[in-house]
């Protein structure tokens, strides 16, 4: 039985009442379309993959997946019902077809090697090192051998006045946890995880600093 790490659960902006707020905040402020479709373009997801959305918030990647995808099977898992609910709630306004489970991200109730791909974004700068540690571990499991792992989050500032402006999210969610990503620890974690081909694709400069977009292959 795996133990929870040493992580205090942290809510979509930190705070439960902003929760309403986050698509708007998350639209208007991190280039999200520009971003995310990198993200899923880079995934290459094909007919028939089962996808998974790490700490899906709101479901809108996950929409967007089913969206260019189709014929892909969706799951958006997360640890806040409430955000679910909403995520629920926008794929059948959407019309699409994805399964959201509630879930934490070092427990996942998922068999072993089941997926084709797991996506995340904006979720491993919230964690703990020793979290991340037990979520890299996790997605490493679940995935397929051969299969592959996209992220998508805050990275290594790509100069003077990204790092500067990364102060925000740092006083947002917290300077210990968010440092990993800065300092570009990210890599490091999935590698120590057993994954191979890690390497950080492409960045985007944003109000809030610099984002970067990550991918790795569990070996076959």
């Amino acid at each position: 039985m795996q133990q929870p790490p040493k992580s205090k659960y942290v809510p979509a902006l930190g705070f439960h009442w902003l929760t309403p707020y986050y698509d708007a905040v998350v639209g208007s402020t991190t280039r999200e379309r520009i971003f995310k479709q990198a993200l899923i373009k880079q995934a290459r997801i094909e007919p028939g993959h089962q996808v998974l959305d790490l700490a899906c918030g709101t479901g809108t990647l996950a929409i967007w997946i089913k969206q260019n995808q189709p014929q892909a099977n969706v799951t958006g898992v997360d640890g806040d019902p409430v955000i679910l609910s909403i995520a629920s709630r926008k794929s059948q306004k959407a019309n699409v077809s994805v399964k959201f489970d509630r879930a934490l991200s070092y427990n996942l109730p998922y068999p072993e090697e089941h997926f084709d791909r797991v996506v995340s974004s904006l979720f491993f700068h919230h964690l703990s090192w020793e979290a991340k540690e037990q979520t890299a571990q996790e997605l490493f499991r679940i995935l397929k051998p051969g299969a592959e792992l996209h992220v998508a989050d805050w990275g290594r500032a790509s100069n003077a006045l990204m790092r500067g402006l990364f102060l925000f999210i740092q006083l947002l969610d917290g300077f210990k946890n968010t440092q990993d990503n800065v300092s570009g620890k990210l890599i490091e974690l999935f590698e120590q995880a057993g994954f191979v081909q890690v390497s950080q694709r492409q960045t985007f400069s944003t109000i809030y600093g610099t984002l970067a977009l990550y991918s790795a292959v569990k070996p076959s």
